[in-house]
């Protein structure tokens, strides 16, 4: 389906703070499934190179509302940005505002980028809310100061050491001294142990992890092929056994695009993104899916708006 759209402002509270979003809708025709796109690091609703007003319009055009929104302290939102462990008020108030507009939807799809993404993980550990049908993840944020040392070990200085160029700035007594520096400061980095506290609070990632295995809806996760932040989070689950198991989770599907940055920047990175968005969306979306239904099928070619 490739329908015309329509657009609509929203004004809603979030904690006494009037937050600014979006709404894109179909034309015509009942609407059953919404998605709340919830931005990554400092974005708002048209950043990431206009992703998110691409991925709304495709979505309306396809048949499904799409709202995308101004977290606090961004964009045309008041309040402060709290930063993305504390967005539960946030994307609360967006689905609240989502489904006042379209009282008559059969579930909400949650779509993140980045620790937009961790920050969807977090809202369902804080509120297990039954209305999120789906989580669409891209490049989850799982930072600590030992996983992203790991990262720069495996993916950037293994691949520094084996450069020729790199051992003849060395023995010039160029930038091949400091480059070795780094490698050691990475090391000891990478092979420390974090300290936990005794009683100590769980980290974000361990909330992540929890939301992830107790969710029993679907799962989309999207991954770039040339991005740190997705490297670091492969390396962490594989590090971790409850990220292990998370993975295992039965209503996962995974994709990663090889060539893509961290935005999915670029024509042929971001039609990879809106055509496996469409196309998972559209299988929940359809009559047959329901708690018993089977995963989603293969992506197939949907028509995207251009930029």
């Amino acid at each position: 389906m490739n329908g015309a759209w329509q657009e609509q402002a929203l004004a809603f509270d979030c904690q006494g703070r009037q937050l600014i979003g979006v709404l894109a809708l179909p034309e015509v025709g009942a609407v059953d499934t919404g998605v709340v796109i919830v931005t990554g690091g400092p974005q708002y609703r048209a950043g990431s190179h206009r992703l998110f007003v691409r991925l709304s319009r495709a979505l309306a055009g396809a048949g499904h509302a799409a709202l995308r929104f101004d977290l606090r302290g961004m964009g045309d939102s008041e309040g402060d940005f709290p930063g993305f462990e504390q967005l539960t008020p946030d994307i609360g108030a967006a689905i609240d505002a989502l489904q006042a507009r379209c009282p008559q939807l059969r579930r909400v799809l949650l779509w993140g980028l980045c620790d937009g993404a961790s920050a969807a993980l977090l809202y369902l550990h804080a509120t297990r809310d039954a209305r999120v049908r789906g989580l669409c993840l891209l490049n989850p944020w799982v930072r600590s100061a030992q996983s992203l040392a790991r990262t720069h070990v495996k993916h950037y200085y293994t691949q520094r050491l084996l450069q020729g160029e790199f051992w003849r700035k060395l023995l010039r007594g160029g930038v091949g001294a400091a480059a070795l520096r780094g490698l050691a400061g990475n090391l000891r980095g990478a092979l420390g142990r974090p300290r936990a506290a005794r009683g100590a609070a769980l980290s974000f990632q361990q909330r992540m992890a929890q939301a992830w295995q107790g969710f029993d809806g679907a799962l989309l996760l999207l991954l770039s092929g040339n991005d740190y932040t997705a490297k670091e989070f492969l390396d962490h689950a594989a590090k971790d056994a409850a990220w292990r198991e998370a993975l295992a989770h039965p209503g996962l599907e995974q994709a990663q695009c090889p060539a893509a940055d961290h935005t999915f920047s670029g024509t042929e990175a971001s039609q990879w993104l809106l055509q496996r968005t469409l196309s998972w969306v559209s299988a929940l979306a359809a009559p047959q899916a329901g708690p018993d239904a089977a995963a989603p099928a293969p992506p197939r070619a949907l028509a995207v708006p251009q930029p």
